[in-house]
């Protein structure tokens, strides 16, 4: 059975559901789609509480109200598809969310085949790329995004960091942090001296990060997700890394990995996000006044894009004045909204949302504000492939 969680107008808290089965006429059935348990259940977690706290927010689309069931898919993205076929076969055609790219990938393509919509966080490139289709759309940056958006400024405020080393996730979203890294080594005349892969389930990296020590480089690049960052970023600065090599991340989950770590191992630390809570934007506001009340602090990344993959459904049934599939994906497209880092666009050509992706830099303890002040943002940068060169074709 389905596990289900109703939202019954704006503001209002979490009830029993009914059946999906029951009438649809005054309702709108949205499923989200997010790992629990598993490597990842605290990403998990916190990209479902986002999400929640936006269709509480919001209560209605199209004038409907909104009803959120959950499907947790326990990191598994056979289950993933699974319980989608499931919630699609009991009435459901509308769906947000992923953990990782590896599951947002095979779901974007059942709810396609399937006649539904799909508003995702998938970080791999092929998802508005070579895998990009009409029912499926994307809130973060790609991949590639985040690459170039934190190397290339970082490479002009570093310019004798010449020789890189590796440390990557062998999964979908690590490889492709890496292809578009040896890209960017290479156009810019850097050296990739080494890499290191290691396993979605590991937790022990003193043998990679000797490995990266030994081979002497001026830059370490972490190119993996969630605690497998927080664990890399650790032991490297436990093995005084931070003393003659500089570290860069150019995926991170922004504060809450920042509030792990705290800020002797951020300071000097190098960056990429989707998100920061500092961003003085209309969208942002709303965003932070909900989660203040919530949890009575900062926004972090995850819960940020948890609501804003809900509220791109939102602005889509808004402007489509209905729950219609083909009539939401149409005004989805081209869509221009007041989202978390303010004005945000979806690219009609490849369904990308275009919006700044940010460089920072971590603070030294002395140097922060507030408790949540960890670094300071050096760029904010829109880098994205055209659709064609992401070899997307719209299907």
């Amino acid at each position: 059975m389905l596990q289900r969680r109703t939202l019954f107008g704006a503001g209002a808290g979490l009830l029993a559901a009914p059946s999906l089965a029951r009438a649809q006429g005054d309702q709108i059935q949205i499923a989200g789609v997010y790992s629990l348990s598993g490597t990842f259940a605290n990403v998990g977690d916190l990209l479902n509480k986002g999400t929640q706290w936006a269709f509480e927010h919001y209560g209605t689309g199209a004038g409907k109200r909104i009803n959120y069931t959950l499907l947790d898919d326990q990191g598994d993205p056979g289950r993933a598809v699974r319980r989608v076929q499931e919630a699609m076969g009991q009435g459901v055609k509308h769906i947000v969310g992923c953990t990782l790219s590896s599951i947002a990938l095979p779901v974007a393509k059942e709810v396609h085949a399937r006649g539904g919509v799909y508003i995702h966080m998938a970080g791999a490139d092929e998802a508005t790329g070579s895998e990009c289709n009409r029912a499926s759309f994307r809130w973060p940056g790609a991949s590639y995004t985040a690459v170039n958006a934190t190397l290339r400024p970082f490479i002009e405020r570093n310019p004798n960091a010449k020789r890189w080393y590796t440390i990557t996730g062998q999964y979908v979203f690590g490889d492709s942090l890496l292809s578009n890294l040896k890209t960017v080594l290479q156009e810019t005349g850097r050296q990739h001296v080494g890499n290191s892969y290691h396993a979605l389930s590991e937790r022990e990296y003193s043998g990679y990060i000797t490995a990266a020590i030994a081979a002497q480089p001026d830059v370490l690049a972490v190119c993996n997700f969630g605690n497998q960052t927080l664990d890399v970023v650790r032991q490297a600065v436990s093995f005084g890394m931070k003393r003659n090599v500089k570290i860069v991340v150019p995926w991170s989950t922004g504060l809450d990995q920042f509030q792990a770590w705290g800020p002797d191992i951020c300071e000097g630390v190098y960056f990429g996000a989707n998100y920061w809570h500092g961003v003085d934007a209309p969208g942002n506001r709303v965003l932070q006044e909900v989660v203040r009340a919530k949890t009575n602090a900062q926004t972090n990344y995850l819960q940020a894009c948890g609501w804003a993959v809900a509220q791109m459904m939102v602005e889509g049934l808004n402007k489509a004045g209905t729950a219609d599939v083909p009539a939401v994906i149409g005004a989805l497209e081209g869509l221009s909204y007041q989202g978390p880092t303010g004005t945000e666009v979806i690219r009609a050509g490849d369904h990308q949302v275009i919006k700044d992706y940010y460089l920072m830099l971590g603070k030294a303890r002395s140097a922060m504000r507030d408790p949540a002040d960890f670094a300071e943002v050096l760029a904010g940068t829109k880098a994205f492939q055209t659709p064609e060169q992401a070899g997307c074709r719209m299907s």
